[in-house]
Parts: structure tokens; C-alpha cells; sequence
């Protein structure tokens, strides 16, 4: 049997401090990723110099992006099932959904001043999605801003059905490892299980990930399917994974970091309530 659920306010603070934390830490290895997928290439996106570019973004969509999640994820764990593998999938789906109401637009700012447009920087480019509410309409500002909506849930939906419930269960592996059904397990254990679970579904999901990236990055709108259909003629099967070394390596560290700080602050919440 698993552990109480934490409280909202826990979960809450614990999803923004990971949040946070994880992104800071490993944005280069983010941004070098980017313009390994880049259809201009990687040293015409920038190669490694910039690496940094794009963060303001990132810090602005961290916190509530990732509270939105663990909000989401432990309410619905809590409400269908919080010790099946059904249930982790359940809620990992509805937080997932839940934080890219926040990730998407900051994620479109963020890569675009990765790969250098608008001249690297993040408010450039999110002026030049706000400019289009005068010159084509809020729509089409609107519609811009959350570019890739649609295939960004399609892989973080996936890799959060992979990854989260590898985690519980290698939780719940540990607590009965150490014969204690009610405490959780402690962070450094947390966070290794975390990176084991983040390395598996990253590499599941690169493909989808590429994806995402040639449609964000696209100078006109176009479509998941014929994004597919244009690597796969052109290009071939291995442009589906690009960037698979270094977004393995940054998810299995990110999940290191972002499960490990996650549980830490919900242990040290919980023992001084």
C-alpha cells in the first residue's frame, strides 16, 4: 500500500521548486538538443555557443508548469487509484495535459531563441508572436503561441505513461525493500529511480520529441502528419532520433533532479506536519 497522498499546497510548492530547479540546471544540454533537431542543422542554429539563450522563457514557464502537474497528478492518483499502475497512468495524462497549458507557449519562446531566431533572445520572440494580434488577428496570434499544442501532448502524455509509473513501482519496491508500507522512500532513493524511469521513456519517446521540435520551429504552420511524412521522404528513419544521446542523458539527470527535489521537499514538508 502506498503512502498518503500529499496535500495540495505540498504538492503545489514541491512541483514549482523541482520545476525550477531541473531547468536551471540543465538548460545547455536542453538547448543543445534543440539544434541537434533543428532542420537548419546544429551549427547553423548556433552549435554551442548561446547555450543559455531561450531561459528567460523557461524560467517563466518552470514553477507553474510543473505544479500545475503535480497538482493534477496527485489529486487524480488519489481520486482512481493511487497504487495501480492504471491510476499513476491516469494521472500522469491529466498532469501532463494540465501543465502544457503553461509549458507550450513558453516552449515555443524558449526554442526559438535556442535555435536563434529573432535573434536569440526570448522577448524578441515572444513580441513577434504577440505582433501578429495587430497585423493577422488574435486567432492566429493565439494559434501561434500555442504551436505544437497538439504534438507536445502527444509525446509528454507517452513518456509520462512510461515514465511515472516505473517510478511508483520502483517506490514501492523500495519501501517493501525496507519493510515500511506507510513513510516514503528518501530522496537520493527517489531520485535515482526517477533517472532510472526518465532515461527509459526519453529514449522511447525521441521520435516524438523530433517531431515536436521541426513543428515549432517551422516558419509557417504545418501539421504533425506532414512534418512525418517530409523527415521520412527527405530524410530518412534516422532524424527521428537526433538527439538521442544528449536528451537521454539530460531526462535520466533531469529525473535525478526534478524526482529527488520533488520527494525532499514532500518528505520535509510532511515531518513537520
Amino acid at each position: 500500500m502506498d503512502p498518503k497522498n500529499p496535500p495540495f499546497q505540498t504538492a503545489l510548492l514541491a512541483g514549482a521548486m523541482a520545476g525550477t530547479t531541473v531547468d536551471l540546471s540543465l538548460f545547455p544540454l536542453d538547448t543543445l538538443k534543440t539544434r541537434l533537431q533543428s532542420s537548419a542543422g546544429f551549427f547553423p542554429s548556433g552549435g554551442f555557443s548561446g547555450i543559455y539563450r531561450g531561459i528567460g522563457s523557461a524560467l517563466v514557464g518552470s514553477a507553474p508548469g510543473a505544479a500545475f502537474f503535480f497538482c493534477t497528478y496527485e489529486s487524480v492518483k488519489s481520486l482512481y487509484g493511487k497504487d495501480t499502475a492504471v491510476g499513476h497512468m491516469l494521472a500522469g495524462s491529466c498532469g501532463e495535459v494540465a501543465a502544457c497549458a503553461v509549458r507550450v507557449p513558453t516552449e515555443v519562446v524558449k526554442q526559438r531563441a535556442q535555435a536563434g531566431l529573432h535573434g536569440g533572445r526570448s522577448g524578441d520572440a515572444f513580441r513577434a508572436i504577440l505582433s501578429l494580434r495587430q497585423s493577422e488577428g488574435f486567432v492566429r496570434m493565439w494559434r501561434e503561441l500555442y504551436r505544437g499544442w497538439g504534438i507536445t501532448v502527444f509525446r509528454e502524455v507517452p513518456f509520462t505513461v512510461i515514465q511515472f509509473p516505473i517510478w511508483e513501482a520502483l517506490k514501492a519496491w523500495g519501501r517493501r525493500r525496507r519493510g515500511d508500507t506507510k513513510g516514503d522512500v528518501p530522496a537520493l532513493e527517489s531520485a535515482v529511480f526517477g533517472s532510472l524511469a526518465g532515461a527509459v521513456a526519453a529514449g522511447l519517446t525521441t521520435p516524438l520529441d523530433v517531431l515536436k521540435t521541426r513543428v515549432m520551429l517551422s516558419e509557417k504552420r504545418v501539421s504533425v502528419g506532414s512534418t512525418f511524412r517530409d523527415i521520412a521522404r527527405k530524410e530518412g528513419i534516422r532524424p527521428f532520433f537526433a538527439g538521442l544521446a544528449p536528451r537521454t542523458m539530460w531526462i535520466s539527470i533531469g529525473g535525478f533532479i526534478f524526482l529527488g527535489s520533488y520527494q525532499w521537499v514532500v518528505n520535509t514538508m510532511s515531518a513537520t506536519l
